[in-house]
């Protein structure tokens, strides 16, 4: 209390170590609880194929060709034991007009089990029907994104929109899903029968891609070995030959983005913890230059009947608390920093109590380990030689 401005500029390095590490923890916790959300949106038991353009030999005649079929998603749903639901896809960009407004948004051909596969429930309207795949129905389904930049308060269904300049009947809105794990806004979409979209927009008879979902999540290995058998076989694939497709399981994908998550928030709080020993240093520099200052007093205290503990004991108590206060303030101090970043930079943060309790009682341990030493020095010195100190 006596030296008020060197005890505040002794603590500082402590409180932007604390601050620091609660706040890269916190960002990065949100960060793990946003990647889980996504996951969950796509759907745990989600598998993707998707066709890979190769060259192949001239007996095979796909050289560098679209290799997924209607027929092979169909095959998948038949003889793969290990899958539930199927939905042949593909997707285009094109112009969505109602009246006086337009929207160039992503438009995706999908079967009627695409709403089970993604597990995307319905904000008004139905789904698209194996009806309306049959007869290549001119109907569409609007994801949340469009409806608010082409109707508004509006609702939309039973209205007529022109896809790609062809109308079509509106008889759905999907339950808004946020943005996906890579920032796409997944809701920035029209839903079509897969058939209409080949036929009479996209002029194709190939699908781009196959939507399944397995039985139970633990059963994706057994799937995708599954699809993988079925499809070598269906495209013909010799024993040497790699792969014409690729199968994308949902999990692995938010499991790599969530380790890197879980990497970089641990090299974050490596990095502020740096600032906890940076201020530990400053801690003790500051009590040598105490310990100086006051070996007149220590002599005294010694005079009196201070034991060498007693001495080792006042100094150290003097570190711990200026540590400890430097991590209360730090606290404090990463609390409104991470609501910081997550209001202007629009980034999701998540407090962690052990988080905060482990900083803080970091700090103190900084407090100890750096005091022990000035505190010890002031404990030996000689009794005489403290008494003479001017």
């Amino acid at each position: 209390m006596r030296n008020k401005l060197r005890s505040s500029l002794t603590i500082l390095g402590i409180v932007i170590g604390v601050g620091a590490v609660i706040a890269m923890v916190s960002i990065g916790q949100g960060a793990k609880v946003m990647v889980e959300k996504q996951l969950e949106s796509l759907g745990t038991n989600v598998l993707i194929i998707i066709p890979i353009s190769t060259t192949h030999t001239a007996t095979r005649g796909t050289t560098g060709t679209i290799t997924l079929t209607v027929n092979d998603a169909m095959a998948i749903e038949r003889e793969c034991s290990a899958i539930s639901y199927v939905s042949p896809g593909l997707r285009t960009n094109t112009q969505v007009v109602y009246g006086n407004l337009n929207w160039t948004t992503s438009v995706l051909g999908i079967g009627p089990d695409y709403q089970l596969i993604r597990n995307w429930s319905m904000e008004s309207g139905r789904f698209i029907t194996q009806q309306e795949v049959n007869t290549m129905a001119k109907v569409c389904i609007l994801g949340k994104t469009v409806v608010d930049n082409l109707f508004g308060a509006l609702d939309p269904v039973d209205k007529s929109v022109r896809v790609n300049n062809i109308p079509f009947k509106v008889v759905g809105v999907l339950s808004a899903k946020g943005e996906s794990a890579m920032g796409q806004d997944q809701d920035d979409v029209v839903l079509l029968p897969y058939t209409t979209l080949q036929r009479k927009i996209m002029g194709v008879t190939h699908i781009g891609v196959v939507y399944a979902s397995t039985v139970t999540t633990e059963a994706r290995f057994e799937a995708i070995d599954q699809i993988t058998t079925l499809l070598r076989q269906r495209h013909r694939l010799r024993p040497n030959e790699e792969n014409d497709f690729n199968v994308i399981s949902q999990v692995e994908f938010a499991s790599t983005i969530m380790e890197t998550s879980r990497t970089m928030t641990m090299l974050l709080g490596s990095i502020a913890s740096v600032s906890l020993i940076v201020g530990g240093i400053g801690i003790m520099n500051i009590m040598l230059v105490s310990t100086t200052e006051r070996t007149r007093e220590i002599g005294i205290r010694m005079a009196v009947g201070a034991k060498e503990k007693d001495i080792l004991f006042q100094f150290l108590i003097e570190a711990t608390v200026l540590s400890s206060i430097g991590g209360i303030i730090g606290v404090v101090f990463g609390i409104v920093l991470s609501k910081l970043v997550s209001y202007f930079g629009g980034w999701p943060s998540l407090l962690s109590p052990i988080s905060i309790a482990i900083a803080f009682l970091f700090s103190n341990m900084v407090g100890i380990f750096f005091g022990y030493y000035p505190a010890r020095k002031a404990s030996r010195l000689n009794l005489i030689d403290a008494l003479r100190y001017e």
